[in-house]
């Protein structure tokens, strides 16, 4: 028996019509559980990142607190000249895109590569072992992993060094080395996040048809195969997405754990924007300085993501606008 067509689609069709058609804010009242739903998102947004935005014209000012922003005399680009000539802009810059590049290169590809290879796995019990042992690092504390990685690559008593000595190598002082800070920082991040950032390619890997692979198992294909010619291509999107949102905080790198793992040893490898805003700002009280370092560190990032983000349109990959 054929089914009966619905009645009402036809009067529904129109009423939806003349809604489009209707000024703004009769659609805004329309759906006003939508808007409701999105109301503290945007106050969040607003309150904290849009409203303190009045206070980055410090930046061009001479800031002196008991005039105020407004009060406080404007000095134009002195703050940015004055860091650009500063015997310290080359070290910071530095070391903030050394380590920046170091992670995006080394640290970005390692949960790509986990994901991947757990796919593949067929047994559904070592596969949830190995998720759990690679992302519950992700929930301990910065401030115990620095403590981890001092006990660790202590040169007397580290895990480590004593590996080292049981080998016939002598001991090596790892957090007074400068040439090891930056390995030190990238490769305990990959620890500490690796599961964790894995997570988002094994749900977009769950969206591959499984007849894709068995068509290919049935041509063939080895597994290296299937993961070039099925897996990756199917997770490139998301890896595409990541990307550009990595490179968009290419100049922004974790303060906590660069200060917390830094001393007067490292220093010349250590010291990053975050690290030289904190001291120049909260330490010195320099805060027109400070904010004028934050607003480059801010425009260059900004930059590098519209650029990324339109060489992945150009290139036709996915693209975040």
């Amino acid at each position: 028996m054929a089914a009966r067509p619905i009645e009402h689609s036809a009067p529904v069709t129109q009423k939806k019509q003349a809604l489009r058609r209707s000024p703004g804010w009769k659609r805004v009242l329309h759906n006003y559980e939508l808007y409701l739903f999105i109301l503290p998102t945007l106050a969040y947004f607003i309150l904290f990142h849009y409203v303190p935005m009045y206070g980055v014209q410090i930046a061009f000012k001479n800031f002196i607190a008991v005039k105020g922003v407004a009060g406080s005399p404007w000095v134009g680009f002195e703050h940015f000249e004055r860091f650009f000539e500063s015997y310290q802009f080359i070290t910071v810059m530095r070391n903030t895109l050394g380590i920046s590049l170091y992670e995006l290169l080394v640290a970005f590809p390692a949960p790509i590569l986990l994901a991947l290879l757990l796919n593949q796995v067929t047994s559904e019990r070592f596969k949830k072992i190995v998720q759990t042992v690679t992302y519950a690092p992700h929930f301990i504390s910065v401030v115990v992993i620095a403590g981890m990685l001092y006990l660790f690559l202590s040169p007397k008593h580290g895990l480590v060094n004593q590996i080292l000595v049981l080998l016939g190598v002598d001991p090596v002082f790892f957090m007074a080395s400068p040439e090891w800070f930056k390995t030190i920082y990238v490769f305990s991040g990959i620890w500490q996040n690796i599961g964790w950032a894995a997570i988002i390619y094994l749900a977009a890997l769950s969206g591959v048809n499984p007849d894709l692979h068995e068509a290919a198992v049935v041509d063939g294909a080895t597994k290296l195969q299937r993961i070039r010619h099925i897996d990756l291509p199917t997770i490139m999107p998301t890896i595409v997405i990541l990307l550009i949102l990595n490179v968009g905080h290419l100049m922004s790198i974790g303060f906590e754990k660069v200060y917390l793992l830094q001393n007067q040893l490292n220093i010349d490898a250590s010291e990053i924007i975050q690290t030289y805003v904190y001291k120049a700002g909260l330490m010195n009280a320099q805060f027109s300085y400070s904010a004028a370092i934050g607003l480059f560190n801010s425009i260059v990032n900004f930059i590098l993501l519209i650029s990324v983000n339109q060489l992945a349109k150009k290139t036709k990959q996915a693209s975040l606008w």
